[in-house]
């Protein structure tokens, strides 16, 4: 948990559905059937202004501050180096090989990549770790270029603009709101369509840029399984399924389908290289998971050395450190909570903290002044329509944090909510010295190794035999294979 991160459309960004929870979290509670009927596409007049051309520019200080935004540059020289050199192969490929791009590796354990129109590729250190061989990063670096060759974004801008235009001629010139409100939500829909629509279209495009450049044209698929694998962990303890009709990425297996049917429009497998050896050699060593000094995960328990703070949330409860917030849920996902950082100014009591940062109603009589690990707190509660909330705004120093615990129903979490608050204290420097940031180590099997054996040599919060078994594609009771490298999460 660090500062603010910006949100970018990706080539797979693995977010939890605690993330989709911080709307109820944050005390959202709008009225949903669960059906949501799609409207008519919209229909833009051809009088509508269009954008003009293709921005290849962008500053300095804004590629800074979208780097800075992911945690840095993560300095690799091997890995940056290969998708250097997937990267210009891949070009030489295309319909545009007279392009040019630029690769930043990002210091990020969130599994994405992205492109910009001005040909800056950006991939996080969190997906190099989930591919496994040469051809898996091209296909991600393929489907990346697919978007900004195929303009894509200026579409998006354009059509978003338009839109946009139509709406407010009609609220306002035309003085009709009503019908301005309607295609604005109607707006929404076709642009995530649109979207979707894209991302399946740079899918296919990237299998044939695959191929042609020489990579096995089945690695786009393998990855994305890897991805639908690793998601599934997480839907596993009650976090974020397919996306809705909102959503602005197709879901994985219907990527998955169209990848394989793409390639096997090209040949059978092993058609091309995957060169699995080179790319393991590239990331052996790389860093995997948090970074510590942004807060880290250790089983149910939570550290954030740089602002001296740590907890134990409640049995039954999985937790994730995202930039943000600490956000959490029980596995059939009736319990959820988020920990995080609020703004409060001078003079600014912890009830006027909560209320300030709260959208839905506090009961008044629940309001209650305490001490939590000897820090001034406030904790109240309040009711949604589908969910029960307890809140708490605690001050340590001059810092206001914010802790929240949500029950389905009209249950009241008080007990668990009062543990987990309960349990917050400060890090002693014995603990920060423990910390150790975790990697990946590529290691070679010997006769007598068994998945379950080299499982139990991964330092990982939960599921270390699954978590092995997703980062090397393997399947449960696969044979592992003397002389072949697999890769370990370690310190």
């Amino acid at each position: 948990m660090s500062g603010g991160q910006t949100r970018h459309r990706g080539y797979g960004a693995v977010r939890t559905g605690l993330l989709v929870s911080t709307l109820i979290l944050t005390g959202c509670s709008s009225d949903q059937s669960g059906v949501v009927l799609q409207p008519a596409a919209i229909k833009v007049p051809v009088e509508a202004p269009r954008t003009t051309g293709r921005e290849r520019t962008a500053s300095d200080a804004d590629h800074a501050k979208l780097v800075a935004s992911f945690g840095g540059e993560y300095r690799s020289p091997a890995a940056l180096r290969l998708l250097t050199e997937v990267t210009d192969r891949l070009v030489k490929a295309t319909d545009r090989p007279e392009e040019t791009y630029a690769v930043t590796l990002l210091d990020s354990p969130v599994i994405n990549a992205f492109a910009l129109p001005n040909g800056r590729l950006y991939v996080t250190r969190g997906l190099l770790a989930l591919a496994s061989d040469t051809s898996e990063i091209a296909a991600v670096l393929a489907h990346e270029i697919a978007h900004v060759t195929l303009r894509h974004a200026t579409a998006r801008t354009e059509l978003a603009l338009r839109s946009q235009l139509v709406s407010r001629v009609v609220a306002d010139v035309l003085n009709d709101p009503a019908t301005g409100a309607q295609l604005q939500n109607q707006s929404k829909f076709a642009l995530a369509r649109f979207s979707r629509d894209q991302e399946l279209e740079a899918d296919g495009i990237g299998v044939r840029t695959l191929a042609r450049a020489g990579y096995d044209p089945f690695g786009a698929g393998r990855f994305l399984n890897s991805l639908n694998r690793t998601t599934n962990m997480k839907t596993g303890t009650g976090m974020a399924g397919e996306p809705d009709m909102l959503a602005t990425h197709p879901g994985t297996s219907e990527r998955i389908n169209l990848v394989t049917r793409a390639a096997r429009l090209i040949g059978a497998p092993g058609l091309g290289v995957d060169e699995r050896a080179r790319y393991l050699a590239a990331i052996d060593g790389i860093a995997y998971g948090d970074n510590p000094g942004d807060g880290i995960v250790k089983g149910r328990r939570f550290l954030h050395p740089s602002l001296g703070i740590a907890f134990e949330v409640p049995e039954g409860f999985t937790i994730e450190n995202t930039r943000n917030a600490v956000l959490g849920a029980t596995g059939e996902g009736s319990r959820r909570l988020l920990f995080d950082q609020v703004e409060s100014h001078v003079g600014q009591s912890l009830e006027e903290v909560l209320r300030a940062t709260w959208s839905d109603s506090i009961e008044a009589s629940s309001v209650e002044n305490r001490m939590v690990a000897g820090n001034s707190a406030v904790t109240a509660m309040s009711r949604g329509k589908d969910w029960t909330f307890r809140l708490a705004a605690v001050r340590v120093g001059e810092t206001t944090f914010r802790m929240i615990m949500a029950a389905k129903g009209s249950t009241d979490p008080d007990g668990a909510f009062r543990r987990w608050t309960e349990s917050l204290s400060g890090v002693g420097p014995d603990e920060v010295k423990s910390l150790r940031p975790l990697r990946i180590q590529v290691v070679t099997a010997g006769p007598a190794d068994t998945a379950d054996e080299m499982a139990r040599r991964m330092v990982v919060p939960d599921r270390p035999l699954d978590r092995f078994l997703v980062l090397n594609e393997l399947e449960r009771g696969a044979v592992i294979r003397a002389g072949q490298s697999y890769k370990l999460v370690v310190e």
